[in-house]
C-alpha cells in the first residue's frame, strides 16, 4: 500500500489529504481560528458541580462550559490536585514528581462532589473538540503522546501495545523503558516502537519528558481557563502516528511550512526526510494531484461506486444512515445472491473509506442489500472488519441483524468534515439569470483599463472558461492580439474548466488574484 500526504496550506489554515494507493481516505482541515485540539492541556475552574450526571463543566475559555465526567477523572486525580496546589502556591519547585507523595486512587463508584468543589482550579485535557452546539469534552488522566510512547504522570505502569505480538520484543522494549523513565511516570509504548532501539526510545521519552517540563514551568503563572502545554498541530500529528515506510511523498505548497514538515520528519524518522517535497507547479496543489475532483465525488448525499451501484448517506443529530442501492446493477434470478454479496462488498469499502474521509463518529447504521445466505452474511461482515482494520478510531461493529443492518460505533473527537458538494452559480448567484453573454467582453475590457492602464500592472493573466479562451485566441488576428496592440502588452489567457461560463479572474505576474 502506498500512501501520500498531500497540504494545502492558505491564509486560514491548511487542508491536509491523505491519499493511499491514489485513493483519498483522510481529509483534515487545520483552521487558524481552531483553539482547541485534542491533546492540549488547560487551566480549568470548576463552574458547576452536576451531582445528578456525577459530572462538572469547567471553564476553559470556551463560550461553552466544558464537561467532565467522574469516570474521566482518572484514579491519581487527588495527587493531580494536590500537585497543583502546591506549584501555584510556591512550595514545590521540582519539576519531576520524584519528591511528591502520591495519593490513593479514588473510589471508582464515588461522587463528583467529593472530589471536586466550586471554583476549584484543575488540569483538564481535552478528549474531545467542540461539536455542535456541545462544549469540549475533558478529562483530567493527563498524558503527552510520542511518536514511540506515551507518558502517563502520577502512575509507574508499563504497558505494551497489544499489536506487539513477540514476548521476546515486549520483554526487550519493557527493559528499555524501565531504565529510563521517571520516578511516579507510567509509559505506554505505541505498536511504532516494535523494532526500536534504545536511541530512538531515549530520545522519544526525553522529548516527552521536556513536555511535561515546560507544563510545570508555566504551571504557576498561567490564568485560570487559559491553555498551559499545547498538543502539536494537526499535520505533524497525522506524521507522528502513521508515518512509515509505505510513505512514498509529502507535498506541501508553502515554503515555510516545507521546512517544518522536513525538519520534523528529519526529527522522527530521518530516513524518510527525502519524500518531503514542495510544491512547484503553477496548478492548485489539490487541483494537480487529483484531490479536489475525489472531494467533489465523495461527499455528499449520494456517492456513486464503480459497479453502477451507489451509496445514500443521510445525517441526523443521533445517529448516521447509509444505504446501499445496486441501481443500474442487474441480475437475473440464479445469481441474485452473488450479485447482491458483490454489491455489498464493494459498498463495504467504500463505507469504510468514508467514514475515515468524512470522520463520522457516534453509531451508524448500515442497510445493505439483503442476502439470504448466513455464510453469505458472515462473508460480509468479516470483510467490512478488514476494511475498517485501516481505521485508526476506536470501533465496533456488530454482525448484520435479520433486517439486514449492521451498526458500527465510532470514536468522536471532532466535529465531522462536512463539505457542500453542490455550488451556488458566481455568475447568478442563484437567481437563475446571468448577465448577456454579448456584454462578456465590455466587462472584461473595462477592467483591462483599471488594470493596465490606472494601476499600470505587469505581465497580468486572465483566466476564464475553456470556451471564452477559446473564443479569445481565435483567429490570426485574435482577440488577445488586438489586446496586444492596444495595450502595448502581452496578456496571457489560461482556461479554468471549473469556471461558469461568464466568470473570469485576472492574476498579476507573481500568480496572486487582483481584487477587484
Amino acid at each position: 500500500m502506498i500512501k501520500e500526504l498531500i497540504i494545502d496550506s492558505s491564509p486560514n489554515g491548511a487542508t491536509i489529504a491523505l491519499l493511499q494507493d491514489k485513493q483519498l481516505v483522510e481529509l483534515h482541515k487545520e483552521q487558524i481560528t481552531n483553539n482547541y485540539t485534542v491533546g492540549d492541556i488547560y487551566l480549568g475552574r470548576v463552574k458547576k458541580i452536576m451531582p445528578g450526571l456525577n459530572a462538572a463543566f469547567i471553564d476553559v475559555g470556551y463560550e461553552k462550559d466544558a464537561f467532565l465526567h467522574y469516570l474521566d477523572l482518572g484514579p491519581q486525580v487527588q495527587s493531580l490536585l494536590k500537585l497543583t496546589k502546591q506549584v501555584r502556591g510556591g512550595s514545590y519547585q521540582t519539576k519531576l514528581l520524584d519528591d511528591l507523595k502520591l495519593e490513593g486512587d479514588i473510589n471508582k463508584s464515588g461522587k463528583i462532589s467529593e472530589v471536586l468543589a466550586k471554583n476549584q482550579l484543575i488540569p483538564v485535557q481535552i478528549a474531545k473538540e467542540p461539536i455542535s452546539t456541545k462544549g469540549p469534552r475533558l478529562s483530567s488522566d493527563l498524558s503527552i503522546a510520542g511518536r514511540y510512547v506515551v507518558l502517563v504522570p502520577f502512575s509507574d505502569v508499563i504497558s505494551i501495545s497489544k499489536k506487539i505480538k513477540s514476548n521476546t520484543e515486549r520483554t526487550r522494549l519493557r527493559k528499555i523503558v524501565e531504565g529510563i523513565k521517571p520516578a511516579n511516570f507510567g509509559v505506554i509504548i505505541r505498536t511504532v516502537s516494535e523494532g526500536k532501539g534504545v536511541t530512538e526510545m531515549q530520545k522519544d521519552l526525553l522529548d516527552l519528558i521536556s513536555k511535561w517540563e515546560s507544563f510545570m514551568t508555566r504551571l504557576p503563572a498561567t490564568d485560570p481557563s487559559k491553555k498551559i502545554l499545547g498538543e502539536i498541530d494537526r499535520t505533524s500529528t497525522l506524521l507522528r502516528d502513521i508515518l512509515n515506510a509505505d510513505f512514498q511523498h509529502i507535498y506541501v505548497n508553502e515554503n515555510s511550512i516545507f521546512e517544518e514538515i522536513r525538519s520534523y520528519v528529519h526529527e522522527i524518522s530521518p530516513d524518510l526526510e527525502s519524500i518531503v517535497r514542495l510544491h512547484k507547479h503553477r496548478d492548485p496543489i489539490f487541483e494537480h494531484y487529483g484531490i479536489e475532483k475525489q472531494i467533489k465525488s465523495a461527499f455528499g448525499k449520494t456517492v456513486n461506486l464503480a459497479g453502477g451501484a451507489y451509496l445514500v448517506i443521510e445525517h441526523t443529530e443521533a445517529l448516521h444512515v447509509i444505504d446501499v442501492n445496486s441501481g443500474n446493477r442487474t441480475a437475473n434470478k440464479e445469481n441474485q445472491e452473488d450479485n447482491a454479496l458483490q454489491v455489498n462488498k464493494e459498498a463495504a469499502r467504500e463505507i469504510a473509506r468514508q467514514l475515515r474521509l468524512r470522520d463520522m463518529g457516534g453509531i451508524v447504521v448500515v442497510d445493505f442489500i439483503d442476502m439470504h445466505k448466513p455464510t453469505n452474511r458472515k462473508e460480509l461482515f468479516d470483510y467490512l472488519r478488514d476494511e475498517m482494520a485501516h481505521d485508526r478510531a476506536k470501533h465496533t461493529i456488530l454482525p448484520p441483524s435479520k433486517f439486514g443492518l449492521v451498526q458500527i460505533t465510532r470514536q468522536r473527537v471532532r466535529p465531522e468534515m462536512n463539505i457542500v458538494t453542490s455550488e451556488v452559480c458566481p455568475s447568478c448567484h442563484g437567481t437563475g439569470t446571468i448577465r448577456p453573454t454579448i456584454l462578456l467582453m465590455d466587462d472584461i475590457e473595462n477592467n483591462f483599463n483599471y488594470i493596465l492602464v490606472e494601476q499600470n500592472e505587469k505581465g497580468i493573466t486572465l483566466c476564464v472558461h475553456p470556451y471564452i479562451e477559446a473564443y479569445i485566441k481565435k483567429g490570426l488576428v485574435s482577440r488577445q492580439m488586438k489586446w496586444y496592440f492596444k495595450y502595448g502588452q502581452w496578456i496571457k489567457v489560461k482556461g479554468n474548466p471549473s469556471y461558469q461560463i461568464t466568470e473570469f479572474h485576472f492574476l498579476n505576474a507573481k500568480d496572486e488574484e487582483i481584487k477587484l
